[in-house]
Order: C-alpha cells, then sequence, then structure tokens
C-alpha cells in the first residue's frame, strides 16, 4: 500500500489534525455512512455527542478491522453532523487519535440524520494495500 499525505507548506496546516490531500495506492475500502449504534441496533447516547463520536468510532474500528486494516490506512473521511459547533467544541480530543498520518477530512453539518437522536455519521476511506 502506498500512503502519502500532502503537504502544502501553508501554516494553518499545522493546526489542523487532517491533511488537505492524500495521494494512495491499492485496494480501497469504502463505508457505509458509521452510525452510533451498538450490537444490537440501538442508539448509544441520545443527544450526546461525545458518546455518540466515541461509538461511532468504536464501530469504525470493526469495520476496519473486518477488512484486515487500522485507522492508519484511513485515506478519507466524511463526517456529517447536525451541530458543527457542538461537535468541535466537545469531540477534538476524542477524534484526535483517529486521524493518523493526517487523513483527508471534510466536515458537514446536516439538517437531520436518519435517526432523530442521530448527532453524528462518520464514512472512511481506507488504503487497503495491493491483492
Amino acid at each position: 500500500m502506498s500512503r502519502e499525505p500532502l503537504t502544502l507548506g501553508k501554516p494553518f496546516e499545522k493546526k489542523v489534525l487532517f491533511s488537505l490531500g492524500v495521494v494512495s495506492s491499492g485496494r480501497m475500502l469504502h463505508t457505509a455512512g458509521i452510525t452510533a449504534r451498538d450490537a444490537n441496533g440501538d442508539l448509544v447516547g441520545a443527544g450526546d455527542m461525545r458518546a455518540q463520536v466515541e461509538q461511532c468510532f468504536s464501530n469504525l474500528g470493526d469495520v476496519l478491522e473486518a477488512a484486515n486494516a487500522s485507522f492508519g490506512d484511513v485515506v478519507k473521511y466524511t463526517i456529517y453532523t447536525t451541530d458543527i459547533a457542538l461537535f468541535d467544541s466537545t469531540t477534538r480530543d476524542i477524534r484526535f487519535p483517529f486521524f493518523v498520518d493526517r487523513p483527508a477530512s471534510t466536515l458537514i453539518e446536516v439538517s437531520r440524520l436518519i435517526d432523530p437522536g442521530m448527532l453524528v455519521e462518520i464514512e472512511a476511506i481506507a488504503c487497503l494495500g495491493e491483492s
């Protein structure tokens, strides 16, 4: 697998967890939108952004493991949230460990997710290497 985050030399790049672009090669894993559901499909942390983000990354970790991958293989996140300000102010410290080697990332505020109690949904693209 080849994975190289791009660095443009702009000062703000040192302040963010992500890269503006990642060049990769090999087989790719594209996840569905990962939500804060437990193994039975029940919503975890209704109304609690922090609990939902933790559960989303835990569920994403399960998907990556099933594909013999890790968070270090993620080259792109797309994160949907119903409240960007709350997401940013309450979850930065718990998100940091999952942004291994500065993947590209997009954060989008939406009016609602599939379940009205959901506050966040995370998609990932991971580079799995050659088959």
